[in-house]
């Protein structure tokens, strides 16, 4: 198991309570939701972050998205030898 750290959080109320009614008709803990969705939270900004950095360095090799096959299949290609 995952060593965890003991955190505090505030939340407005309204939102607390609907944390806590998720929580309670998936029958986990307040604290499981709370990291499902911190967790997402960061794996979507990363994501984010990603496209923003995919659509930066097409920009600077004016590739567009008629490329993006071809190139997914060059790299394919270029991996598995």
């Amino acid at each position: 198991m995952t060593p965890r750290e003991i955190k505090s959080l505030s939340l407005p109320e309204r939102l607390r309570i609907e944390i806590e009614k998720v929580a309670k008709a998936q029958d986990r803990s307040v604290n499981d939701v709370l990291a499902e969705a911190v967790d997402r939270y960061v794996k979507d900004k990363q994501w984010a972050s990603l496209k923003s950095y995919g659509r930066e360095k097409a920009r600077e090799g004016r590739i567009g998205e008629a490329d993006v096959d071809r190139l997914v299949a060059e790299s394919r290609n270029s991996t598995s030898r």
